[in-house]
C-alpha cells in the first residue's frame, strides 16, 4: 500500500572520523563491514483498492526496449541475494540451510531495509525486514542497530564482561555478529553515538542481578525492541555540538518504521513483530501439500484485538478518535512502530526539540516541520513493543517467509507459501475437484480447466524471494503469470511507481528439517 512520499536527509557519518585512533582500531574488531517529511504527515496512504484500480488505468507507453524479458529480469534481480550456509556452524548442525532475499523499491530512495546476521556469542541466526515511513532514516537506523541489541541481550554476563574489559583497556573486542550484506544494501558505518548507547546497554546488563546466562530469546527480543526505541527517542533530545548529528537524530526519531525479526535457534523460531510486516511458515503436510502457518499478526486496524488494546490505553472519551479511518488518530496506518515521536512525545517536548533545531538549521532545508495529529490529548499513542510468537521446529517445517507489507498487499499467506513451494519443488499441485465443481456444466468445467492450466508455469528464477516478487506483481486473472502486467508494473517512471505499488522486501529462510527430525529421535 502506498505511503505519502516524504523526503528524508541521507547522511554518511564515517565512524573512523568520529573516534580517536585507539578506539578506532579496537572497535574495528567489533563492527563488521555493513552497511521527514515536508509536513510530517507520516504514512498517509492511498487505500489498496484505489491502488489496484489505478494499476489497470495506466496508459503510459513504454519503449519496446523495456519490454524484453532480459530487461525485466535485470530489474527484478538487481537486489537479490542467495547465501548457502555450511551444514555445521562450529557448534553443531545448522538450523538454516540457506536464505534468499530480494528488494524491489517503489519509493526513491527505497524505504525498506533488511538485515541478516549470525549470533557469534550465542546460538542462532537473526533475520529482519523493516518498512520505513516518513523517509528511510528510521528504518536505516533500526536495521543497523536492532540485531546488535538482541544479540547483546542474549549474551551471558561473562561474555559481556570481556566486551567491557576490551573497551576499557583498548584491547580487541570479540565480534558479536557475523553480518550477511548485499552489495546494494545501504552501508553506513555506525556513528559513535550508536556505539556509546550499545555500550551503556551492556553495562546495565552487567550491573543487573538477573540473566547471568543471558536472556532467553523471547525476553531478549522484547527488551531489545523497547530499548532501541527508547534510545532513538533520547538521542533526539540529547544536546549535540555537531549540527549534522543533531539533525540526523531528530530525523530518525520523527520518521518511523515497522519491524519483523525472526531468531532461528537450534530448537525453534521466535518471531518478534511490531507493525504490519509479516512472517509465515511453509509446512509440508502428510499428503505432500503445503500449508501456511502465520508466525506474526499485523498490527493495523484490521486486527480488532490490537485496536481494542490501544483504545483501552486511553480515556473512554477518546474511544471513537484513537483509531479513525483505519489509522491511528486518522494518520498512521501501523499501530506499532519505532520512531514516530509525533505519536509518543508530549506537545511541549516536540515544540522544544524542534525549536532547538531551528536555531542551527533551516527546517525547510531538511524537510522537517512540526505536525500535530488530530485529537492528540493523551500521549503516548504508539509504542514499539513487539508481539512474540514461538514455534518449535518440526521435520515438516520447510521454509520461513519474512516480508514487508508491500509483499502482503499483493499475496495472501497461502498464496505466498504455494508459490514458494511450487518454485522450490518444481512441481505444481492442484487441489482436488470439489463436490460443487463436479456439478459444473461443460462450459463451466472448461473454464475451470483453463484456469488450472494457466497456473502451471515454469520456474523463472533461481531465487525464491525474486520468484515471490515476480508473482506478486505479475499474477493475472487466472493466477497465471502475466508478462504484460509484470512489464507494466516494473517499467513505470520513478515518480509514478509509488502510486501503483509499495516497496517490497522478501526473505525466504530454508530450514534444516533433518535437524528437527534428529532431535525427535
Amino acid at each position: 500500500m502506498f505511503k505519502r512520499v516524504c523526503s528524508s536527509i541521507r547522511y554518511t557519518l564515517t565512524f573512523s572520523s568520529l573516534l580517536p585512533f585507539q578506539i578506532r582500531s579496537t572497535w574495528g574488531h567489533f563492527i563488521s563491514s555493513r552497511h521527514t517529511c515536508s509536513s510530517v504527515q507520516i504514512c498517509s496512504r492511498i487505500s489498496v483498492s484505489r491502488i489496484k484500480a489505478k494499476r489497470h488505468q495506466t496508459s503510459y507507453q513504454r519503449p519496446d526496449f523495456y519490454r524484453s524479458e532480459l530487461k525485466i529480469n535485470n530489474i527484478l534481480r538487481r537486489n537479490e541475494q542467495t547465501v548457502n550456509l555450511p551444514e555445521f556452524d562450529g557448534r553443531g548442525l545448522s538450523t538454516v540451510r540457506k536464505f534468499e532475499s530480494n528488494q524491489l523499491p517503489a519509493n526513491t530512495p527505497n524505504e525498506d531495509r533488511r538485515s541478516v546476521a549470525a549470533c557469534l556469542q550465542s546460538k542462532g541466526m537473526l533475520f529482519g525486514v523493516f518498512d520505513g515511513h516518513g523517509g528511510s532514516a528510521c528504518a536505516q537506523a533500526v536495521s543497523e542497530r536492532l540485531l546488535y541489541y538482541i544479540a547483546v541481550a542474549m549474551m551471558p554476563k561473562q561474555s559481556l564482561a570481556v566486551l567491557e574489559s576490551g573497551m576499557q583497556h583498548g584491547r580487541p573486542v570479540p565480534p558479536i555478529l557475523q553480518w550477511y550484506k548485499h552489495r546494494t544494501d545501504f552501508n553506513y558505518e555506525p556513528a559513535s553515538l550508536y556505539i556509546d548507547q550499545l555500550r551503556i546497554f551492556w553495562q546495565e546488563l552487567l550491573d543487573s542481578d538477573e540473566h547471568d546466562e543471558g536472556m532467553d530469546p523471547t525476553t531478549a527480543l522484547t527488551y531489545a525492541f523497547k530499548r532501541l526505541d527508547a534510545d532513538i527517542s533520547l538521542e533526539a533530545q540529547a544536546p549535540f555540538s555537531n549540527v549534522l548529528e543533531k539533525t540526523a537524530a531528530i530525523q530518525t526519531a520523527f520518521a518511523g518504521c515497522t519491524a519483523c525479526v525472526a531468531h532461528v535457534g537450534p530448537d525453534g523460531i521466535h518471531v518478534a513483530n511490531a507493525g504490519d510486516c509479516r512472517a509465515v511458515l511453509g509446512v509440508q503436510e502428510a499428503d505432500g501439500s503445503l500449508s501456511a502457518l502465520p508466525l506474526s499478526w499485523d498490527h493495523n486496524s484490521d486486527n480488532e484485538a490490537e485496536v481494542e488494546r490501544i483504545r483501552a490505553l486511553h480515556p473512554p472519551s477518546e474511544r471513537d478518535t484513537v483509531v479513525t479511518d483505519g489509522r491511528l488518530l486518522g494518520v498512521l496506518m501501523p499501530l506499532r512502530a519505532f520512531g514516530d515521536v509525533q505519536f509518543k512525545w508530549s506537545l511541549e517536548l516536540q515544540q522544544s526539540i524542534l525549536a532547538s533545531l531551528k536555531s542551527g538549521v533551516d527546517l525547510d532545508s531538511v524537510s522537517l516541520r512540526h505536525y500535530t495529529p488530530p485529537n492528540y490529548t493523551s500521549p503516548p499513542y504508539l509504542d514499539a513493543t513487539p508481539e512474540i510468537i514461538y514455534h518449535k521446529l518440526r521435520p515438516q517445517d520447510c521454509f520461513l517467509i519474512l516480508g514487508t507489507d508491500g509483499l502482503w498487499d499483493e499475496l495472501g499467506n497461502k498464496e505466498a507459501v504455494r508459490i514458494a513451494g511450487e518454485h522450490l519443488n518444481a512441481i505444481h499441485l492442484q487441489a482436488p475437484i470439489t463436490p460443487s465443481e463436479r456439478q459444473l456444466n461443460l462450459g463451466q468445467m472448461h473454464e475451470l480447466l483453463v484456469r488450472r492450466q494457466a497456473r502451471v508455469s515454469d520456474a523463472f528464477d533461481a531465487n525464491t524471494a525474486t520468484h515471490l516478487i515476480r508473482y506478486a506483481l505479475g499474477t493475472g486473472n487466472y493466477g497465471e503469470l502475466c508478462q504484460e502486467k509484470l512489464t507494466s508494473m516494473l517499467t513505470l517512471p520513478e515518480d509514478l511507481a509509488r502510486l501503483y505499488r509499495d516497496d517490497i522486501t522478501a526473505t525466504v529462510v530454508h530450514l534444516n528439517s533433518s535437524l528437527a527430525r534428529a532431535q525427535q529421535t
